[in-house]
């Protein structure tokens, strides 16, 4: 890799601008690029050089007269221009806008003389939201901007390179949009005789670099979702990517006739970056919130600025292989580049207690030893498991954005919490064959190992990212006809009871061997006691994380962690997962002073809401690893789920067979070609020769005599057992002390965005509330609705009573009251969907209900309606504080109301779906219908002349609508809000029936 004289290869000396080189650059340019194209570059350096030395700083920008001043168009950002389209759901557009050129002359740019460059991380977080890709002939241009569009930076990608080189030019420094700009028409102007500056693309960030055969290629974002916010941080799924390929067009077009490139990038293709992966700007997502929160704690104590992004945990950032030639081309590498997640994401808000809380599942799948099902079973011989996930539930109150306590306390929050547990293959060298038509192959032990080398790294790498102990659940099969879960059960067995001969006590891995598929067939077998109880003992021993300061707000440390696997570690692991998040969520609650004691009953909404988050949770893991959902769901193992439930079963074992069978290979191909276990070289055999991968996912053999061997009884590392405990919390320290939170985080514009113009329903936090994402489902079969919500009462219609009366009687709405029978006939009717909204625009008459029992409520004698007739015509309108109470306990509705109820719910369902101007086919029921329109009801649908003066008034709008004038003073909205500002609003304690 090759970096341009412009950069410090040692990063000793400042670095210097794009736009002001020093000469001996130009002459390397012409040197290496050709003399046209180094007098090009040279010309425009020098353009925009003069241009800085005239340009106005923002800070002088006030002092200008107007005439000086650019456009507001020119100012506003690309996300505000946006964002006025009604059609975006989100609070940023799916699709990057570009950035905004203008043709604005030099000559109307001034800046100060002398005026200092701005570098990166001078003004604290500049990290960069969203890029522009410009091209010319022989250069890439890529434009990135801040998340308020008022920093910018860029770097140039040279097209010209040799094939395998990849030259990078990065610039330091921030730019304003208006030095920007002029230096993007600089180089337009350079290159006006080969076509100019010419937009490539726009794109949320860049995923890295990969070559195959060739010259290199670029993977960018072109498309993105906001799925989940975490401490003011959003959090981002990936919904589209394009690859680019960094060479000129005449090289493309001979690229694309070379037929092992073409079929590399076809490969490369069968694995779907749309679906499933996540990445953040501000916020690592590849480690768990503890982590992140020890790593910043620790930094500041030591008076240190660590940039969070600049250190990832590699197990799971799936574009690894991308950035490294990132890394070795740029010095700032985390700066333009984003490291992406595979699994699942997800969130929602419910409120307890009238306290809203947040809940955040975070689903990472390893890299490390990836693929599909059957293809990869067991561990490789580097402790590497398959289908190794770390799931992370996070429980926040949103009292607080930030990590931040009041003060401000560095990531010092008491309101984050968080647990994390691990599911992955059994730790043995093992495998299936699925060439044949079994859907379940045998299982076979390829290695016996007396000494269990791979289970023994695998679980020293455990306790190095969690610490002891390590609680090992395992829900494979003991009892078959034929063995196959059974032998994996022994051996695993065997395996811990040999590692746990060297650990000391206190520190052994608790192991719990229990069939759970042959306990959800019994009968007289809880499943989901037996799990509970192991729950509590789990969550007991590891704890859970809670983030403090331990001066006011007590911390915790989650030490150890729970390690569950099946024989896939999909559907009978998911469902253990989610009891074990359960009862950790108990105790996230109680920690945060929800609820008052740690238990969570499974008839409650937060549970239910938790539920279908680890059902799509279990349903993403599933397809990514399986080709299908879930087969087993949670309702299997209640023993809740319907009949109905089993056909679903049945196609999703059919598509996972399918998908087992026939394109587990493709998908396995394009990880491996993704992830870099397979690289091109010379002479060696394509990806698709390959009969096997196994020398692609583990140690070369030659290299086994030059590796140490690990100790067979010593086999684990003593620090990784030590406790983890919270640092204390700490100001910045050294040359740190003093600086502002937003030097830290910038948290506050990329949650609050002050520059932009947003609405509630396109904003994330307003939009993942849990009744919104998951409402109520159908009723089961025993006619409880799954959600524990409150469920309208029926109105009872009183045939009783005599037709004169203008309304009807209905029960009251507090039914618990009433005895069984009463309430039996409550459910026998219907509820007029109007009732609601009626009752609270009118008036209520007399309430003459009989009571059915003493313990029924009686109307308030003070709410009752007089029989005198009111003096104050503004009194009789207005309902008292007791008025609303009756009847909000007693509603009524007219006769006429109910009878269109009637006729509503006695619409023909045979009705046609489209409208036309045809006559209408001979139906009886559709005749029917429409003879049943009575003459009182079609006269009450005829507008009136004030009617059509009221739209008309409405539709009008005036040039200044806000304003309000002498004209709009008898206008009733207007003496309505007179009337209110006096104080005569719905709860003014005013007696309606005084005379």
């Amino acid at each position: 890799m090759d970096n341009h004289s412009n950069l410090d290869g040692q990063g000793e000396r400042p670095h210097q601008p794009l736009t002001s080189l020093p000469d001996n650059s130009d002459q390397n340019a012409q040197s290496s690029l050709g003399d046209k194209e180094g007098q090009r570059i040279k010309t425009e350096r020098e353009t925009v050089r003069q241009a800085r030395t005239n340009a106005v700083p923002s800070s002088a920008a006030s002092s200008l007269p107007s005439a000086q001043l650019p456009h507001p168009s020119s100012m506003l950002s690309t996300t505000e221009s946006t964002l006025l389209d009604a059609g975006s759901e989100d609070d940023e557009p799916a699709i990057a806008a570009g950035f905004e050129r203008s043709t604005s002359p030099a000559s109307a740019l001034h800046r100060n003389k002398g005026a200092e460059y701005q570098k990166v991380g001078e003004e604290g977080v500049c990290k960069m939201h969203r890029f522009s890709l410009y091209e010319t002939v022989n250069w890439f241009y890529l434009v990135g901007g801040d998340v308020t569009d008022q920093k910018f930076r860029i770097l140039k990608i040279d097209r010209t390179a040799d094939s395998g080189d990849l030259i990078i030019v990065e610039d330091e420094i921030v730019y304003t949009r208006k030095e920007m700009n002029q230096l993007l028409n600089a180089v337009d102007d350079g290159n006006k005789a080969s076509g100019g500056l010419r937009l490539k693309c726009t794109t949320w960030g860049v995923l890295g670099f990969i070559r195959f055969t060739g010259a290199y290629y670029m993977l960018v974002i072109t498309k993105r979702s906001q799925v989940a916010v975490i401490g003011g941080h959003y959090v981002y799924q990936v919904d589209g990517t394009e690859l680019i390929s960094l060479t000129t067009s005449s090289s493309r077009s001979k690229a694309e006739r070379i037929p092992e490139e073409a079929r590399f990038v076809s490969t490369l293709s069968n694995l779907d970056l749309s679906r499933s992966f996540y990445f953040s700007y501000t916020y690592d997502i590849t480690r768990s919130l503890q982590l992140n929160m020890i790593r910043e704690r620790k930094a500041f104590g030591q008076g240190l600025l660590r940039k969070s992004l600049d250190y990832h945990d590699g197990m799971f950032v799936w574009n690894q292989h991308l950035l490294g030639p990132a890394s070795t081309a740029l010095q700032n590498t985390y700066d333009w580049c984003i490291p992406i997640i595979h699994g699942f994401v997800d969130q929602t808000n419910i409120s307890i207690h009238t306290r809203t809380v947040s809940i955040t599942v975070i689903a990472r799948r390893s890299r490390l030893f990836a693929g599909a099902r059957f293809l990869k079973r067991g561990a490789n011989d580097l402790g590497f498991v398959a289908n190794d996930v770390e799931t992370e539930q996070i429980v926040s109150e949103a009292l607080t954005t930030s990590f931040h306590a009041p003060g401000p306390q560095l990531y010092a929050n008491p309101n984050f919490t968080s647990f994390v547990q691990h599911r992955g293959s059994i730790p043995l060298h093992w495998t299936q064959d699925n060439s044949g038509v079994s859907p379940k192959p045998d299982i076979e032990l390829n290695l016996v190992d007396p000494f269990f080398s791979a289970a023994a790294l695998h679980f020293d790498n455990l306790f190095e990212r969690y610490g002891a102990p390590i609680y090992v659940l395992n829900l494979v099969k003991s009892r078959e006809r034929i063995p196959r879960e059974s032998i994996l059960l022994h051996e695993y067995t065997n395996a811990i009871t040999y590692l746990n001969q060297s650990l000391p006590e206190g520190k052994k891995i608790f192991y719990k061997a229990w069939d759970m598929s042959r306990a959800s067939k019994s009968r007289d077998q809880d499943v989901i006691g037996t799990l509970e109880a192991s729950a509590k003992d789990i969550v007991s021993r590891t704890g859970f994380f809670r983030n403090g300061d331990n001066v006011y707000w007590k911390s915790s440390i989650q030490n150890g962690v729970a390690r569950t696997n099946c024989i896939d570690c999909l559907d009978r692991t998911n469902a253990a997962q989610f009891i074990i998040g359960k009862c950790a969520l108990g105790h996230q609650l109680q920690a945060l002073g929800i609820i008052p004691n740690e238990t969570v009953e499974f008839e409650t909404d937060v549970v239910t809401v938790l539920s279908h988050m680890y059902h799509a949770h279990g349903d993403m893991i599933a397809i990514q690893y399986g080709g299908s959902h879930l087969v087993n769901t949670m309702a299997t193992y209640r023993k809740i789920n319907q009949w109905s439930s089993q056909s679903r079963d049945m196609v999703e074992s059919f598509k996972r067979y399918y998908n087992n069978s026939f394109l587990d290979r493709q998908r396995q191909e394009a990880y491996n070609l993704f992830l870099g276990n397979y690289r091109f070289a010379q002479g060696q055999p394509m990806l698709w020769d390959l009969a096997t991968d196994y020398y692609l996912h583990h140690a070369d053999p030659r290299a086994w005599s030059e590796r140490r061997r690990r100790n067979y009884i010593k086999w684990f590392d003593p620090c990784n057992l030590e406790e983890r405990k919270m640092p204390q919390e700490v100001g910045p320290k050294g040359a740190l002390a003093g600086k502002p939170l937003d030097f830290f985080d910038e948290y506050w514009l990329e949650y609050y965005r002050p520059t932009n113009l947003s609405a509630f329903p396109k904003i994330l936090s307003y939009k993942v509330n849990s009744m919104r994402k998951y409402p109520p489902p159908k009723d089961t079969q025993d006619g409880a609705s799954e959600l524990n919500l409150p469920r309208p009462t029926p109105i009872l219609k009183n045939k009783q009573q005599d037709h004169d009366r203008t309304e009807t009687e209905v029960s009251s709405l507090i039914t618990s009251s009433l005895d069984n029978n009463e309430k039996n006939s409550l459910s026998n009717e219907k509820l007029p969907g109007n009732a609601l909204a009626d009752w609270l625009r009118q008036p209520s008459q007399p309430l003459q209900s009989e009571p059915t029992s003493t313990n029924n409520l009686q109307p308030l004698n003070n709410a009752q309606k007089s029989d005198k007739p009111l003096k104050d015509k503004s009194a009789a309108t207005q309902w008292t504080l007791d008025q609303f109470v009756a009847n909000s306990l007693s509603p009524t509705v007219v006769e006429s109301e109910a009878d269109e109820y009637l006729r509503y719910i006695n619409h023909p369902s045979n009705l046609p779906l489209v409208v036309s101007t045809e006559d209408p086919p001979h139906n009886s029921d559709i005749l029917a219908y429409i003879q049943s329109n009575s003459p009182d009801a079609a006269a009450q649908m005829l507008s009136t002349e004030d009617d059509i003066a009221d739209f008309e008034e409405f539709v009008n709008v005036v040039d200044d609508p806000l304003t309000v004038t002498d004209a709009d003073t008898p206008k009733k909205r207007y003496k309505a809000y007179r009337q209110w500002l006096k104080g005569r609003s719905l709860f003014k304690q005013q007696r309606a029936d005084l005379q």
